[in-house]
């Protein structure tokens, strides 16, 4: 048996259900008092494993500082798991067509964003000479390589076939980022929907390579510009275009918060990963999110 599964049953045996019923039972009996006592470890680490999560902070050298640039990474890799799921659940009711449940993924994504950028607050104490201490101990370990937030870009249809290279002689890695390159991007899937939807979205567009990054189209801009002009409350559609908005926004402050990140901690420096740093991001932050979002307000 592989040792995930032996952690995913050992986890089930040791997280027991319970119902309402129980837990008011248990209060009752205890007068209200925790429960202190358990006969193997304790339920929550089963759940959460932290004990687990505890382990995995290695730094690369002896300055304090080192620990808080590694755990507000690690911290981010969290995030950006939790980002692409919601996307992914989001994608799987547009493609249903059940637009109003689609709109809670697409909040929660918001609100994890909102949860992403601020960690990098836990940064803001960071000058050159902080990072200088610990920085040549990092070699060529770069934020540039993970592969969670490739994740992210991808459905969020920022494709760059490039960024697939770094992960090829990671054999699952490649295998599971190459198939979210290949697979229709969040803002596909709201496009194909306003084209079920009665807007006119030219078949060529609907049948495009999803694999190449979405070229903005005025039959899109001209879609969303219609689905703005009807502000009653039954317009999902409309709620719809919000709620992309929010998550691209904030995405895009992401995007922006890195830089200046960047920017206070090393300057113009060349980046670890053998980019330019901060002309990179600059570069990165061009490529907007939901672009036809944006333009259409032009004409609202």
């Amino acid at each position: 048996m592989a040792s995930y599964e032996r952690d995913v049953m050992g986890q089930k045996s040791a997280v027991r259900p319970t119902t309402a019923w129980e837990r008011a039972e248990r209060a009752r009996a205890t007068g209200g008092a925790p429960t202190l006592d358990f006969e193997t470890r304790t339920p929550y680490d089963a759940y959460v494993h932290a004990d687990v999560l505890h382990t995995l902070q290695q730094p690369m050298s002896d300055d304090a500082g080192e620990m808080s640039f590694l755990m507000t990474t690690q911290v981010m890799e969290l995030y950006f798991k939790l980002i692409a799921f919601e996307l992914r659940h989001a994608q799987k009711l547009l493609r249903a067509d059940e637009v109003w449940a689609a709109l809670a993924p697409l909040r929660r994504t918001a609100l994890h964003l909102e949860g992403l950028n601020a960690s990098w607050r836990g940064l803001r104490w960071m000058t050159p000479a902080d990072f200088n201490r610990f920085r040549d101990q990092l070699g060529e370990a770069s934020g540039l390589q993970s592969a969670m937030y490739r994740h992210v870009e991808f459905l969020l249809g920022l494709k760059n076939p490039a960024l697939l290279r770094p992960f090829k002689r990671q054999e699952k890695a490649h295998r599971d980022l190459l198939r979210t390159f290949e697979s229709p991007s969040v803002w596909d899937d709201a496009i194909a929907l306003l084209a079920r939807h009665g807007h006119d979205i030219p078949r060529e567009l609907l049948n495009r390579d999803v694999a190449a990054e979405h070229e903005p189209h005025p039959a899109v801009e001209e879609a969303w510009t219609e689905v703005y002009r009807d502000e009653g409350p039954g317009n999902h559609l409309r709620l719809l275009g919000e709620a992309l908005t929010e998550v691209a926004e904030l995405f895009g402050d992401w995007r922006y918060r890195h830089l200046a990140t960047v920017r206070r901690a090393m300057g113009a420096k060349p980046g670890s990963g053998g980019s330019n740093g901060l002309a990179w991001l600059e570069r990165s932050m061009a490529r907007v999110v939901f672009p036809e979002l944006w333009s259409a307000r032009t004409h609202m």
